[in-house]
């Protein structure tokens, strides 16, 4: 074990894929040389050599097109999306090629060895260019798989898993954390189940479920319920398609109460999803409505970003209205 930060965490996996398979290469906008903008990548072109860890033009659709080209033609291609802001242009070749290349040709030919990531999530005074959350956009295109961790223990865990999947995944990272989460995680090869959520707390008056960087914010909330004599089930949903429908449901058959909280805008979000489903399925054990903390329906502010984000007093209140319903 060796205390790592997210960002080395990151790197260790990448480290051990590109070891691992001779045909495992990692590219993106600054990612060689200099190791990308958050030094994710630092040291792996020095390592594997310019042919396997290299930079690419400033043109995201182009990194996307020539992903699917090299996963389709059997490498393990791991691109990098510098900011998930910057994901949109690549959005035709995510959603329209690399989803449904394998369904197209009957699973005559497939991008599964494709794995993009990007930094996601606000908290670094980065505005609306830099701060945004874009999952919601691909959890509604059957083909993908979307991953979120929310410490380095699960991001290289998880992020070994995705590079080894059968099918293209987006691993979004959260930013905010890059640096400031630091914990013991495995120095050696270890994968954690993508489509699996975490029950990270059992509790038995309410069920609290996010992912990525908004796991510490309920966690933060969790500990001022406690103070109340309020029991919350914290649960990492971790990956968000395809979504752990069961272990939610289970928790909330229990609980008879969910609070999700997410950073991105409150309409259309995925926690709209979640909030869908599972008033389908425990509707007669639902002691409240089911709560919704999320960012604003506007772009994200800069000077505002405090007033706009969905931070632990928010999902506190949103407790406190469902358990006094």
């Amino acid at each position: 074990m060796a205390q790592m930060n997210l960002l080395h965490a990151i790197n260790s996996a990448l480290d051990i894929a590109m070891q691992e398979n001779d045909r495992t290469v990692c590219f993106g906008e600054d990612v060689g040389h200099f190791g990308g903008v958050f030094r994710a990548t630092s040291g792996l072109q020095e390592k594997f050599g310019k042919a396997r860890c290299f930079n690419t033009p400033l043109v995201e659709q182009g990194i996307i097109g020539f992903a699917n080209g090299l996963a389709s033609q059997g490498s393990i291609a791991i691109a990098e999306i510098q900011f998930a802001d910057y994901i949109f242009p690549a959005f035709d070749q995510i959603v329209n090629e690399a989803a449904k290349f394998r369904y197209r040709s009957g699973n005559e030919f497939n991008v599964g060895k494709l794995t993009i990531r990007a930094p996601y999530g606000g908290g670094i005074a980065g505005g609306l260019y830099h701060s945004q959350s874009p999952e919601a956009y691909f959890a509604h295109t059957p083909g993908l798989k979307v991953v979120i961790p929310r410490n380095p223990y699960q991001a290289k865990g998880l992020l070994l898993a995705s590079i080894r999947d059968d099918n293209p995944v987006i691993f979004f990272e959260p930013k905010r954390l890059y640096r400031a989460s630091v914990g013991e995680v495995p120095e050696e090869d270890y994968q954690l189940p993508l489509g699996k959520a975490e029950v990270v707390t059992v509790g038995n008056d309410i069920t609290l479920l996010a992912w990525g960087a908004q796991m510490e914010i309920i966690e933060k909330a969790a500990e001022m319920a406690a103070n109340d004599g309020i029991s919350c089930e914290i649960i990492d949903l971790r990956t968000i398609l395809p979504w752990d429908i069961e272990t939610v449901v289970n928790s909330v058959l229990k609980t008879g109460r969910l609070v999700v909280s997410q950073e991105a805008p409150l309409t259309a979000g995925f926690a709209s999803e979640i909030a869908a489903t599972v008033q389908k399925e425990c509707f007669l054990h639902l002691e409240s409505p089911v709560e919704r903390v999320c960012g604003l329906d506007t772009p994200y502010p800069l000077a505002l970003e405090k007033e706009y984000v969905a931070d632990h007093l928010k999902v506190y209140e949103a407790i406190k209205r469902s358990v006094n319903y």
